[in-house]
């Protein structure tokens, strides 16, 4: 981000966020993705006379933002769902990525006149990836089912690096105006995957024997801030892919934290890494609406009209190509889930397919690799039409943002796509095994303690029995009232936390207590109100 002096700068950030936090309230309130709304209001605070123009800087995006929201998303992705479908997701994050770039270098020609295949295949790869936090956000705050949620996850996690890497390929061509050859092209991605990955993978097993040496939440959360920094600039410096590198050490890390993370930990940490990346998330999304000037500012010789017209041609084009992709990509995708990896999966029903070819939204990513472009090339003149090429870019980001994230919900319900909700039957069995397990723990320790301690025994056993009796999902009128019972005890629960909470403040306030106690028993109790919050 780019304005004159620290004092200018300081303004600009304290207004960003100002629209990040009340935009971000808005979303919340109209239960709508945060992105959109975000990117809507960068949009509406551009045209504010005086604003001081800030402009996204590529390494700032590429070097200080992607990293931590790369390695938060990949954090809360379920390894077993990425790898049960990383068929279909490789169909989209590889097979379509490939097809958008060759699509656009086709048709480029003809949409806008002066556009030769090679812009076209620049252009291509830039608009190819989708964007990580823009699916996700929309994946939940939607209710999509749980596979084509999974699906769209995973594919934008690992769909950068294959962006990228065409984009270093469009670049070669423009600039030595030769095609790669096969074999280079081959090897050029193997060693991107392969190099990006063992990176991450490699950093993640050094933080891994490190982690279980601590137990010091300020130190392991500064390590949990460092790791996606050093994955992405390890691999960089390899020429390897730093999003496959922060990827693979966030998936590996997440696994192998409810080994190293004490609970204490794992609070502070889930805490600092939420507010991180809704910061940074919103940041983004506001500056990708604040570039408009800038992007308008550098086509206005080319008509701005006739621009207007060729951006809104490419983005339905790019949706266009990732429609006609997704159908035969699934049957492709399910042949071999099926009939070679012998996997018990069906067909998505056409209905959920349609909505995974409708989310495909873009995002910072496209933007900066954009705006990365050099005005000169290496042993050329000036990059062949650039600003038409970041003006073009904004023009799908907006585009797949606005008009496919605000079209999805009712889509979607549409559909009947929606998940209805009700009680997670994974979730209910998992929790009753491992109350099982506690109360099969019990009676060895019973034993041990004699009979002096019995009752306190009955009160831990009972207490168990309770939780446990409250887990049956049978459709009995027991069950029902038990359901019941369970509710109207949640709510005592908290009306009881309560009266604890302004009880303890009292004290504080007739200097009973001093702040420092005050603050482990609202710590203590944050932690029982979350977990009765959790039930509900």
């Amino acid at each position: 981000m780019e304005v004159g002096g620290v004092h200018a700068s300081q303004l600009v950030f304290v207004l960003l966020l100002l629209v990040v936090v009340a935009f971000g309230a808005l979303a919340r309130r109209l239960q709508a993705p945060y992105p959109i709304v975000l990117l809507v209001a960068g949009l509406l605070v551009s045209f504010v006379p005086g604003i001081p123009r800030a402009t996204l800087d590529p390494d700032v995006i590429f070097f200080v933002v992607l990293p931590p929201l790369l390695y938060a998303s990949a954090w809360t992705t379920s390894w077993r769902e990425f790898s049960f479908n990383f068929v279909s997701i490789t169909s989209l994050a590889v097979g379509l990525v490939g097809f958008t770039v060759a699509g656009v270098a086709v048709a480029a020609p003809w949409i806008l006149p002066g556009f030769d295949w090679r812009v076209g295949f620049v252009l291509g790869a830039i608009v190819s990836p989708t964007d990580a936090i823009a699916a996700t956000s929309t994946a939940r705050e939607m209710g999509l089912p749980r596979r084509v949620a999974d699906v769209l996850e995973g594919e934008s996690l690992v769909n950068d690096a294959t962006g990228l890497l065409a984009l270093e390929f469009g670049v070669l061509i423009l600039a030595w105006g030769t095609v790669p050859s096969l074999p280079y092209a081959a090897f050029r991605f193997c060693y991107l995957v392969v190099c990006g990955i063992a990176v991450g993978l490699l950093l993640g097993v050094v933080v891994d024997w490190f982690e279980h040496r601590i137990d010091d939440g300020p130190i392991e959360i500064a390590i949990s801030l460092l790791v996606p920094y050093g994955a992405y600039l390890i691999a960089d410096a390899l020429h390897a892919s730093g999003v496959l590198a922060v990827v693979a050490s966030g998936l590996f890390l997440s696994r192998r934290s409810t080994r190293f993370f004490s609970p204490a930990v794992r609070l502070q940490a889930y805490a600092v890494w939420d507010a991180l990346t809704f910061v940074l998330n919103g940041l983004v999304f506001v500056l990708i609406g604040l570039q408009l000037p800038v992007v308008v500012g550098g086509i206005r010789d080319a008509g701005l009209g006739r621009m207007i017209i060729a951006g809104a041609a490419f983005s339905a084009l790019v949706i266009a190509l990732r429609l006609i992709w997704v159908f035969p990509a699934a049957r492709l995708s399910y042949f071999i889930r099926r009939r070679i990896l012998r996997q018990d999966v069906s067909l998505l029903p056409r209905q959920q397919l349609f909505v995974v070819g409708w989310s495909g939204m873009r995002g910072v990513i496209a933007l900066a690799a954009a705006m990365s472009l050099a005005h000169t090339m290496p042993g050329r003149g000036a990059l062949p039409y650039r600003d038409a090429i970041v003006f073009i870019t904004f023009c799908v980001i907006v585009a797949t943002l606005v008009v496919q994230g605000l079209t999805l919900p009712p889509l979607v319900r549409l559909l009947g796509l929606a998940r209805e909700p009700g009680p997670d039957c994974e979730e209910q069995e998992a929790r009753r095994i491992v109350l099982q397990s506690a109360l099969s723990r019990l009676e060895p320790l019973r034993a041990a303690d004699g009979a002096d301690l019995a009752p306190l025994y009955d009160d831990v056993a009972e207490h168990y029995r309770r939780r446990l009796a409250s887990l049956r999902l049978d459709d009995t009128d027991d069950s029902r009232a038990a359901a019941s019972n369970r509710r109207r005890l949640r709510e005592v629960s908290l009306e009881l936390l309560r009266a604890e909470r302004e009880a303890a403040i009292r004290l504080r306030e007739e200097r009973r207590i001093n702040d420092d106690v005050l603050r482990q028993i609202e710590h203590e109790l944050d932690l029982r109100e979350a977990r009765l919050q959790g039930m509900g």
